[in-house]
C-alpha cells in the first residue's frame, strides 16, 4: 500500500461565489512542488505527494510534515492548512484532519475510532448506525462474509478500507480537477496531467514520460509501473504491471488475442479478490453442486452459501467454463460459474477438487 504525505486546506474544500479556491488551491501545490515535484490533486483543498522520497531527502517524515506546514502557513490566501501521512489514501485523509503522522502497520488502530459517516456513503451509514455499528473499528470487526451477503460488494471494499487492508474508496478523487487547474495556467506543469497522455504524442506526453524517468531514476526501474492486460482465462490471471519504458510496456501482447479455451466471456467482474471465499452450491433437490470430468454440471444451482453464511437463491447463472491447465506437468482442472441470487449479488464461482470459491463480485 502505497505511503502519502497529505495536504488538507480546510478554507478551499468548498468552492465560493467569485471563485477564488482553485487559484488559492494552486498556490499551494506550488509551494508543496518545492518539496516534491509529483504534486497530485485529490480533490479541491486536497493534494498529495509520495512520502518515501521526500521524507528520506527531508530528514524523517515527521521533519518533513514540520516543515512543509510551516512553509504553507506562509502562502497567501491558503488559510488553515494541514498535513499528514498515513499508509494509503483514506486513512492519509484523515490523518491530514487532525495533524498526525501515523505509523507503518497502525492504520487500522488509527481508523478504529473514525465514525462511519467518513466513508462517504449515507446509505450504508445508516444502516450500520441503526444495527448499532456505529465506529469503522466496529465495522470491520464484522466477518467478511456476514458483510457481503447483507451489503454487497461496495461494503465489502468500505470494509477492506476499514480494516486497513486497501487504501483508498472509490469516488474521493475529482477526475476533472487536474485539467481545470491546469486551464488556469498558474500550478505546477509536471504535476498535472494534460489532455493527450493516454492518447498520440504531445508536449504533455514528453513532460509526463521525463517526470517518470527521473522517478525511476531516484527509486528504481521497478517503482514505477504500469498496468497491461495479458492472456489468461480468469480475470485475476489477465492484469499484470510491468515498469515504465520496458519492453513489455511497449510491445503488444499477442497471448492476449490468441485463443484461451475456457476465457471467462465479458463483462468482467468489477471486483477480483485476492483471497477467493468459500462456497457451497447446492441444486433444487439439496444435493452438493459439482462439475462432472466432461466439464458439465451435476446439476443445476438452486442455491448458494458463502464463507457459511445463509443459503441465497439462485435466480439465474451462466457458464459452466471449464479450463484444463498444465497439462504437461500436474493437471489443473477448474471451472467458472456466473451466478446471481435474490438478493442481488452477482459473483464469479470457481470449482476445483469439488470444491467452490468466490474469485470474483460484478458491480
Amino acid at each position: 500500500m502505497d505511503r502519502f504525505v497529505v495536504v488538507w486546506c480546510a478554507s478551499l474544500l468548498n468552492e465560493g461565489e467569485r471563485g477564488d479556491e482553485p487559484r488559492a488551491f494552486l498556490d499551494v501545490m506550488a509551494a508543496v512542488e518545492r518539496f516534491c515535484p509529483w504534486v497530485s490533486p485529490v480533490r479541491l483543498g486536497i493534494c498529495t505527494v509520495p512520502a518515501r522520497g521526500p521524507s528520506r531527502f527531508f530528514g524523517g517524515e515527521a521533519r518533513l510534515a514540520e516543515q512543509l506546514a510551516a512553509a504553507l502557513a506562509e502562502v497567501p490566501r491558503a488559510g488553515e492548512v494541514h498535513v499528514g501521512i498515513a499508509d494509503g489514501l483514506f486513512a492519509g485523509i484523515l490523518a491530514a484532519r487532525t495533524s498526525l503522522i501515523v505509523s507503518k502497520g497502525a492504520t487500522a488502530e488509527f481508523l478504529a475510532p473514525w465514525s462511519v459517516s467518513v466513508l462517504r456513503r449515507p446509505d450504508l451509514g445508516v444502516t450500520l448506525q441503526r444495527l448499532g455499528i456505529h465506529t469503522l473499528g466496529q465495522f470491520a470487526a464484522l466477518p467478511a462474509r456476514h458483510v457481503f451477503g447483507r451489503f454487497g460488494s461496495d461494503a465489502v471494499t468500505c470494509h477492506r478500507v476499514a480494516r486497513g487492508g486497501e487504501g483508498e474508496l472509490g469516488g474521493v478523487r475529482d477526475p476533472g480537477l487536474a485539467r481545470r487547474l491546469g486551464l488556469l495556467g498558474e500550478g505546477p506543469s509536471e504535476a498535472l496531467p494534460q489532455p493527450g497522455f493516454f492518447g498520440g504524442a504531445s508536449a504533455a506526453d514528453t513532460r509526463a514520460a521525463a517526470s517518470l524517468t527521473r522517478l525511476q531514476r531516484r527509486l528504481g526501474t521497478d517503482a514505477v509501473v504500469i498496468g497491461r492486460v495479458r492472456g489468461g482465462r480468469g480475470p485475476a490471471e489477465r492484469a499484470t504491471l510491468v515498469p515504465w519504458g520496458s519492453k513489455e510496456a511497449d510491445r503488444s501482447d499477442a497471448a492476449r488475442t490468441a485463443p484461451w479455451p475456457g476465457q471467462l466471456p465479458p463483462p468482467s467482474p468489477a471486483v477480483v479478490l485476492t483471497d477467493p471465499l468459500a462456497a457451497e452450491v447446492r441444486d433444487a433437490a439439496g444435493r452438493a453442486g459439482s462439475v462432472t470430468g466432461r466439464g458439465l454440471l451435476s446439476g443445476a444451482p438452486d442455491q448458494l452459501s458463502i464463507e457459511g453464511g445463509p443459503w441465497q437463491q439462485v435466480v439465474a447463472w451462466a457458464g459452466p467454463w471449464p479450463a484444463n491447465e498444465r497439462w504437461w506437468s500436474a493437471l489443473r482442472r477448474r471451472a467458472r460459474l456466473q451466478v446471481v441470487t435474490d438478493t442481488g449479488a452477482a459473483v464469479l464461482l470457481a470449482a476445483e477438487r469439488e470444491r467452490w470459491w468466490v474469485e470474483a463480485v460484478y458491480d
